[in-house]
């Protein structure tokens, strides 16, 4: 087993996910995304294996790039900069991995700073998931599930490069969803481990910066559109737009400029989505 790590200025986070996967003897690849801040010297001062992209590639296809490069592994644990896994965590998804060979990804209970067990029970891309609200579905033991967070994943490795691994149309979100959907699709199960655990401080892995929350939200309701309409699903993106264009609006009246900035960018997003732009265009990549 090897790690896979995307950091994208994580200098703040990786110290704490990378300490714990010495304590689990995991290597690990770091990918960075172009920091400007030190990740990359840190994961190299820690030991691991640094691949450093001149540019940022997004998520998925720099995860990708950590991928191909883990020759000789049959199993890569994909992890967030911002996660730091429990003593113990690796040997129950190995066991579990033996446990359950259908299933092509695995994933730890994975718990917020607030002590909250986080579990995906809904998602865009399975409008059969009759939760609309997100009311809490939890379970308590191992169990196969419809989507796993890509915060933490065990996957078999060939066979996820024989799906042709993440999305590389998509710069940012969902790209995690779109592979779950595709692993089903392609006859193979998804299982939630519970006795495998890991501490998540979402949406920690990137220090903040004027201008990010923008970016992030563009990139949400771009993917949201992109993906749902890759799967013959009803798009959101002519509601995200009017719901979101309203509330810059709101916005811009007080002044607020942070809401500002996530309400337009959301907004830019879902129109950059119904007019077919491309978001790698977006980010120099296209």
């Amino acid at each position: 087993m090897i790690a896979i790590i995307v950091a994208y200025d994580s200098a703040e986070v990786l110290p704490a996910c990378l300490e714990a996967l010495r304590g689990e003897r995991v290597p690990a690849i770091v990918v960075d995304n172009a920091s400007e801040d030190a990740s990359a010297a840190i994961a190299e001062a820690a030991g691991m294996r640094v691949i450093r992209n001149p540019s940022n590639e997004g998520y998925g296809r720099a995860m990708n790039i950590g991928l191909k490069a883990a020759t000789g592994h049959d199993c890569c644990l994909l992890l967030n900069p911002d996660l730091v896994l429990a003593s113990g965590a690796t040997a129950a998804l190995k066991a579990a991995a033996l446990a359950y060979p259908d299933a092509a990804m695995l994933a730890p209970r994975l718990v917020e700073p607030d002590g909250r067990f986080f579990f995906q029970s809904r998602s865009l891309l399975s409008p059969y998931l009759k939760n609309e609200g997100g009311a809490p579905c939890l379970p308590e033991g191992d169990c196969c599930a419809p989507f796993l967070s890509g915060a933490c994943l065990l996957v078999e490795r060939d066979f996820i490069l024989s799906l042709g691994g993440f999305d590389e149309k998509i710069f940012l979100f969902c790209e995690d969803n779109d592979l779950c959907r595709r692993v089903i699709a392609g006859g193979r199960s998804l299982v939630h481990v519970h006795d495998a655990i890991a501490h998540h401080r979402r949406g920690g892995s990137t220090a903040p910066k004027p201008g990010r929350a923008y970016k992030a939200r563009w990139h949400m309701a771009w993917s949201a559109g992109y993906t749902t309409r890759k799967y013959g699903l009803p798009d959101p993106s002519w509601r995200s737009l009017m719901v979101n264009a309203a509330k810059f609006a709101l916005a811009a009246l007080t002044f607020n400029r942070r809401l500002m900035e996530r309400y337009g960018g959301s907004a830019a997003g879902a129109l950059a989505s119904l007019r077919r732009k491309s978001a790698l265009e977006r980010e120099g990549l296209g």
